[in-house]
């Protein structure tokens, strides 16, 4: 008499989108926030704004242009990557554990003192070393315009990018590659998404020399190192990633062309570059490469 042996079955591989954006959390993310930024991109970079295929502007001049036709791709890439990754792979849990950074206003009013002064006190020395010392005092519309544009480049720039690239890849990252390994792929990656961009007035088009977009990326990746401390030095504060991020944005578009008027896009990014390799370099050199970060103590999400 033989006994039959039942073999249990064979373990089935999940296949499909969903298993692919679980398996590859990261992977998706940047996948999909490419994907929906660049082809919601494709109006502004055709039109008049960009390469001039089709004969069509969007109101407003160039800010009309930004607003209406570069404003929603950057709303729908990586904001709307990250919640759909976030939901498929952590649920209802993960998306509050996400969105509960968004919201993480509460931290010592050193923080706010010293990003709000900092990063223009950074720009502004790092832009003296490129012009050697031509510099003009900011008008008081200038200064009056200042916080209204902070608080606009928050729920515009500031609310499209950083719930994905900070809230979402950053902490992930970390867990999965530590600290500065991480801090550099997502600074990478943060840069790349902007390329399609250079193809429009935003990058200078038609006149975008070959280094320009190289330059960028450079900077998203050096400045990525002080963003990261930041956040992960604030209990991953959002908020403080905002502000660090529109900082920069709000002093170039208002009181960097008045008070350096004799400096040119390229220079402006160098300077850009230049501050952030000098403050990083001092953050990963005091916290000897972890820039906050506290280990497993981050709920990934």
């Amino acid at each position: 008499m033989t006994t039959t042996v039942l073999e249990p079955p064979a373990p089935t591989t999940q296949r499909g989108f969903t298993a692919f954006v679980r398996r590859s959390p990261l992977l998706a993310f940047f996948v999909l926030a490419n994907l929906a930024s660049w082809v919601a991109w494709l109006p502004y970079i055709l039109s008049r704004h960009g390469l001039g295929v089709w004969d069509f502007s969007f109101p407003g001049g160039e800010g009309g242009g930004q607003l209406l036709g570069m404003l929603p791709g950057a709303y729908l890439g990586p904001i709307g990557s990250a919640l759909l990754v976030t939901a498929l792979c952590d649920g209802r849990a993960g998306l509050r554990r996400w969105a509960r950074r968004l919201w993480r206003w509460r931290v010592g009013w050193r923080w706010y003192a010293g990003v709000l002064l900092g990063v223009p006190a950074v720009t502004i020395a790092s832009l003296l070393v490129v012009t050697g010392g031509d510099v003009h005092a900011p008008s008081a519309a200038v200064l009056l315009a200042y916080v209204p544009g902070l608080v606009a480049q928050m729920v515009t720039t500031g609310l499209a990018e950083e719930p994905g690239w900070r809230d979402f890849a950053l902490p992930r990252a970390q867990r999965r590659f530590g600290p500065l390994p991480a801090v550099l792929l997502v600074g990478v990656l943060w840069g790349v998404w902007h390329l399609p961009l250079f193809l429009t007035e935003w990058g200078g088009y038609p006149d975008v020399p070959w280094h320009r977009p190289l330059a960028f990326v450079l900077f998203c990746v050096v400045f990525n190192v002080v963003m990261a401390w930041v956040f992960n030095s604030t209990h991953e504060s959002l908020p403080m990633a905002m502000l660090l991020h529109v900082g920069v944005n709000t002093y170039a578009s208002l009181a960097g062309e008045q008070m350096f008027p004799t400096v040119d896009r390229d220079s402006f990014q160098l300077a850009l570059i230049l501050g952030s390799v000098v403050v990083g370099g001092v953050l990963l050199a005091r916290t000897r490469g972890r820039l906050g970060y506290r280990g497993g103590a981050a709920p990934l999400s």
